[in-house]
């Protein structure tokens, strides 16, 4: 990672430091396009023709046999399995609490209107089973979904054959029978087409490479709202970390590489006030490095990454809050005074303990959340992605009597005269 200065590098330069890696969306796209296409119009059949040529299925049967989802606890060992129970416990107990609240309100005598919410009623989970084994996301995904209280909860994951039992036994706590061996851009457009034998998703949840994301995109704006719905537009993981002088060197560095670990494509940043740290800390990189498996993702990571030395943890803030970073940590003495001054992050960790692994497995927050700077208009995952809104109103001779000459001026006003008739009638039979 290379380290730069605020105080001898220009606006420009810092600019330039502060955008993403490019992606090639174009020629991605090139090749997403023809595949949604193909399985828009085939099904099933167009689906298994690419899992067979990216993924190497080569399975019977596409579907997840119960008997596989059941057999997967017994393959599993007791750790794994305790670990996977004590995460969706705190991702529940979390999450509940984000259940809305309906609420109805005379604005007017004679005028109640009211708010209640509805699950999405058919939400498709997909979970990358590409480099990384993710069963912490069917846990992130499918435990909302549940809380919701949507009524058909389907998984879908890249498979040669089988998939994973941590991820089956992952569906299995949130509840999820309905499990495909299909990843891609083509198990993103089976699920959001379907085919005459698999129902098509309302709304598809869930991270993927540039294929999938290209492809969610795709089916999201198809132009004859034939597609379906996504959580929120994704790119490659990313974390900015705010370090003062009392930070330790080696929870920095941790910190970086665990993100950088991610993808070629991932994006690490560190922003300190301290010289000595940001030396201490490319030390530790180096030797941390050492030992992780992923070192050819991690470099790939960090040579698009970067230190900046800042004058304050204010400034750090402010620059934080125009990149808006996917993850955020703030590494500094007493974090909680700069809790308000952050307006654009995904999921914030709070101290030096925090490590920002606790939040991608089971500190109870959700880690599906939006990168490449959508944090400045978007949240993360929550039990409201997986609900919708229905406003009600209802209207008796006293309202009717309150509100008639305010909608009929303003009808007029706009020239929709239909729109005053339909108030003028029943005026005229209320009298």
């Amino acid at each position: 990672m290379k380290t730069y200065s605020t105080k001898s590098i220009s606006q420009k330069k810092i600019d330039e430091l502060f955008s993403r890696p490019a992606i090639d969306t174009e020629n991605v796209m090139k090749i997403v396009k023809p595949i949604v296409e193909d399985v828009k119009r085939s099904g099933l059949k167009a689906a298994l023709k690419y899992a067979k040529r990216f993924d190497g299925f080569d399975g019977k049967e596409i579907l997840v046999t119960k008997r596989e989802i059941d057999n997967a606890e017994r393959l599993l060992d007791k750790e794994a399995k305790k670990a996977l129970l004590a995460a969706a416990k705190n991702i529940e107990k979390f999450h509940r609490m984000q259940i809305p609240s309906e609420y109805e309100i005379e604005t007017m005598p004679g005028i109640k209107c009211s708010r209640e919410f509805r699950a999405i009623e058919n939400v498709g989970l997909y979970v990358p089973g590409g480099t990384a084994v993710l069963p912490s996301t069917l846990l992130m995904l499918g435990i909302p979904a549940q809380l919701a209280g949507c009524k058909r909860i389907v998984a879908l994951s890249p498979a040669k054959k089988e998939i994973n039992p941590a991820v089956l036994f992952a569906a299995k706590i949130c509840g999820v029978d309905e499990f495909y061996k299909i990843g891609g851009a083509q198990g993103i457009a089976l699920m959001a087409y379907g085919d005459k034998s698999i129902k098509k998703n309302d709304k598809i949840f869930g991270p993927g490479n540039q294929f999938v994301t290209s492809a969610k995109t795709l089916v999201s704006i198809d132009p004859d709202s034939s597609g379906c719905a996504i959580d929120l537009p994704a790119g490659p993981s990313e974390v900015l970390i705010i370090a003062d002088e009392k930070a330790n060197p080696s929870y920095v560095a941790a910190d970086l590489l665990s993100q950088a670990e991610h993808g070629n494509d991932s994006q690490v940043i560190l922003l300190t006030t301290s010289r000595q740290l940001a030396f201490e800390v490319q030390k530790e990189i180096k030797r941390q490095k050492k030992y992780l498996t992923r070192v050819e993702f991690i470099n790939c990571s960090l040579s698009s990454s970067f230190i900046l030395i800042v004058g304050s943890i204010n400034e750090a803030i402010e620059l934080s809050n125009r990149y808006a970073p996917e993850h955020l940590i703030i590494n500094v003495d007493r974090p909680e005074q700069f809790k308000k001054k952050i307006t654009n992050a995904g999921s914030v960790f709070l101290g030096s303990l925090s490590a920002e692994s606790i939040g991608d497995y089971a500190s109870g927050t959700n880690h599906s959340l939006p990168t490449c700077g959508y944090a400045k208009s978007f949240g993360g995952i929550s039990v409201e992605s997986f609900m919708k809104t229905i406003t009600f109103q209802i209207v008796n001779k006293k309202g009717l009597e309150k509100i008639a000459s305010t909608v009929i001026r303003l009808a007029l006003l706009e020239k929709l005269d239909a729109h005053a008739n339909s108030i003028k009638v029943r005026v005229k039979n209320e009298y």
